[in-house]
């Protein structure tokens, strides 16, 4: 018995030290944009301002991180009531009937120090897609409450027609008015729970 209690006791540091911690976005410190070419001749950048995402890894580099993350899509905004009342209606999101986009990871790879691809499931307006996006570490720091924070940036090309986001008009000159391909960059804060 006392056998048993002492092989307990020794390594129990070692599984508490491998638990898996929980990080949540911190948004007043994060931004989830995007960026579309328009009339072939330059770009419209937006953002997302309302969304929530968690992270669970044990390890100290994040590289056995799952991440799942949801987006508010009525809080698009792109500077422009108009077209962010475009961009919620049926032509594009349909915000009324599919409210959040999701995304869930599936697997992580390392692909150089503090560097990682990131494969997960993305959903649009009910429509699911494998998505891959480049994720760059920046570190962990604590703040002034002495919170364990975590930065991250990641990015990613989208084919916005895979998703039902549909809407195309062509310029006279033959090109899309709005392109087709999506380019997607968050700047993310996680707090540890």
């Amino acid at each position: 018995m006392k056998t048993l209690l002492l092989a307990a006791w020794i390594c129990s540091p070692l599984s508490v030290s491998a638990q898996a911690a929980t990080w949540k976005v911190d948004r007043d410190h994060s931004s989830v944009n995007f960026s579309v070419e328009h009339l072939v001749i330059s770009e419209v950048d937006g953002s997302f301002r309302n969304f929530d995402g968690t992270i669970i890894s044990s390890r100290p580099d994040f590289s056995d991180a799952r991440v799942n993350f949801t987006i508010v899509v009525s809080s698009i905004n792109t500077g422009n009531d108009p077209r962010d009342n475009h961009l919620r209606s049926d032509d594009f999101f349909n915000a009324e009937q599919y409210p959040e986009m999701t995304f869930k990871s599936t697997a992580l790879t390392r692909t150089a120090d503090g560097k990682y691809l990131m494969e997960g499931d993305l959903t649009i307006r009910d429509v699911t897609k494998s998505i891959k996006f480049n994720v760059a570490y920046g570190g962990t720091a604590k703040d002034s409450e002495g919170r364990q924070r975590a930065g991250f940036k990641a990015n990613t090309y989208l084919n916005r027609f895979d998703y039902g986001l549909k809407w195309d008009k062509m310029t006279e000159a033959g090109g899309m008015v709005v392109d087709k391909m999506v380019n997607i960059e968050l700047k993310l804060e996680f707090i540890k729970q």
